[in-house]
This record gives C-alpha cells, structure tokens and sequence, in this order.
C-alpha cells in the first residue's frame, strides 16, 4: 500500500512533458520542453541545480550522472569529470535570477564536436498548482548532415530529463 502511495505520489507530482521541434533547417534548430510539476518554484529551481539527481546517466560522457555539476552563477559551469581525469565543459551560465530563469551557452552532448554553438533558456513559473518549467535550447552552426536531422534526437533527450526532474522535485519538496 505505501509503494503504491509513493509511486502515486510520484506521478501527479509532474505532468507528461510536452515537447516541441519548433523549427529546424540545414545550419540550425530549436527545441522546446514544457512540464508542470506540483512543488513550489523554489523547489524546482533547487532541483534543476543539481543535475546528478535527475540527469540520465545514459546522455553523460562519464556514464554516471553523479559527475555532473552545475554552478549557478554567471560564467558557472554545467560541468562533467571523466573517470581517468579530465573532464568537459558541456554549458556555461549567462544569466540566472534565482528561482526563476537561467540561461546557458553552449553545445550539448554530440554537438561539442560539431562546429555549433546553443543557447538554452530555462524559465519556472509559479502555477495554481506548483510550478511549471519550460526549456528552451536553440542551437546553430555547421552540423554534419544537417541540424534538421539532429533536431528530433535533441528533443528527445532533453524530454527525458524533463520527465524525470518532476519526481526528483517532489522527493526534495518532501524532504
């Protein structure tokens, strides 16, 4: 009975993400993800800081999300240590009003080889019900094959974070 409490719980702690390929062409796309989650906007921002607790393991270099990092402050890093040392740079912070909007520049995952650049807008907003977080990411630049081809695999990740920030959000508000 608590199991299905908690996984209850965790469900109507986040609606299904939306996700959108709002415009993609040759040298260029855009990306949006869209997830209202029932935790107070402070909550969600908090959780949106630390990426080891909601970032997939499977879209790291490192293959462990733990890695991860990121230092909200303006020229902070969303950063990554690799295993035998190093490490890589995947955004840098532009602007950040706390509890509210950040944004990034930067090239993620696969596009760090690429000779593009990206920057990602994230805004959370206060709802009747909780909070909701919108992520946009535009990127542009020389992208082998087109970015149009690109554009839906992008989506697609970043849908898979936004799904599972929602339940990480609840555990903390929970907390």
């Amino acid at each position: 009975m608590r199991q299905l409490a908690i996984g209850l719980a965790v469900m109507a702690a986040a609606s299904p993400a939306l996700a959108e390929v709002k415009s993609a062409g040759s040298n260029g796309f855009e990306v949006e993800q869209r997830a209202e989650v029932a935790v107070p906007p402070a909550i969600l921002y908090r959780a949106f800081a630390d990426l080891p607790g909601w970032w997939s393991d499977a879209h790291t270099y490192s293959g462990k999300a733990a890695n991860l990092s990121l230092d909200l402050r303006p020229g902070g890093c969303w950063c990554e240590r690799l295993p035998r040392g190093g490490g890589v740079e995947h955004m840098r912070v532009a602007y950040v009003e706390p509890g509210k909007r950040v944004v990034l520049t930067g090239s993620l995952g696969p596009l760090l080889a690429e000779a593009t650049t990206g920057v990602m807008q994230v805004a959370i907003d206060a709802t009747p019900t909780g909070s909701v977080l919108v992520i946009n990411y535009r990127a542009a630049g020389f992208f082998k094959g087109g970015a149009a081809k690109l554009a839906p695999a992008v989506d697609e990740v970043l849908g898979e974070q936004v799904k599972r920030i929602g339940p990480y959000a609840a555990g903390l508000a929970r907390r």
